[in-house]
């Protein structure tokens, strides 16, 4: 394990939950889940007396998840080398249309205030404030200063982790895991037709409905309907 390694293990292990979310994430649409990331300053390993608490503030906006496939993802672009041989060897264990849950993510960072009191105190001030605004989805999350943004990742693991069964109960409940002829999933047929909705009335780029055809290889079995997009809306 390289020094690179060994700072982001330490910053796991120091990243602890103080408070997570009353809520988990939604099935059918966006969470938003504000957090406040408390941290010991980084010269605080210097200064020896230093009494005081970095705190930030930010969103993580989680996207409604979407059921996909193995051979699905290894479609996806911006992936490496190391990403793509992954997808490949879940081909060969699970085959390629086998469904599974994809989340994904945009953080949001806030204010940064270093506050010059103890980071017990921070913490129950804050807490009493999500206490007193009843926010269920507020979480407060001890983390590593240099390295806060893995801490932050570490928090998106563990609500994911506690969410996905739940998730694929509901989605399995509608039907959404569905796998058709083509290894198409119900959800994603769902949501290609959400998309062409959307494109029509301006709210989506064609080219973005294009690329999610592309990548489940249906644009031929859809292209007729893409290109009356054009005629009804003047997309280009």
């Amino acid at each position: 394990m390289d020094i690179k390694d060994e700072r982001i293990a330490e910053a796991v292990r120091q990243t602890m939950v103080i408070r997570p979310p009353r809520q988990l994430l939604d099935t059918f649409g966006i969470t938003n889940i504000g957090y406040y990331m408390v941290t010991a300053p980084s010269y605080a390993e210097i200064d020896k007396k230093n009494n005081e608490t970095v705190v930030r503030k930010g969103r993580v906006i989680a996207n409604r998840p979407r059921v996909v496939t193995p051979y699905y993802l290894s479609r996806l672009e911006g992936f490496s080398s190391d990403a793509r041989h992954y997808f490949d060897s879940l081909i060969q264990q699970h085959g390629p249309n086998t469904p599974g849950i994809y989340y994904t993510y945009r953080n949001e960072p806030g204010e940064l205030t270093i506050i010059p009191d103890s980071m017990q105190l921070v913490v129950e001030r804050i807490n009493a404030e999500i206490e007193r605004k009843r926010d269920p989805l507020m979480a407060i999350i001890k983390g590593k200063d240099d390295m806060w943004d893995v801490s932050l990742l570490k928090f998106i693991h563990q609500i994911t982790s506690h969410s996905m069964k739940g998730n694929i109960a509901q989605m399995q409940s509608r039907g959404l895991l569905d796998i058709d002829s083509l290894g198409v999933p119900l959800e994603a047929r769902l949501r290609i037709e959400e998309m062409f909705s959307k494109v029509n009335t301006g709210e989506l780029e064609p080219r973005e409905l294009k690329d999610e055809l592309d990548r489940w290889e249906l644009f031929e079995g859809y292209q007729d309907r893409f290109f009356a997009l054009f005629n009804r809306t003047g997309a280009r």
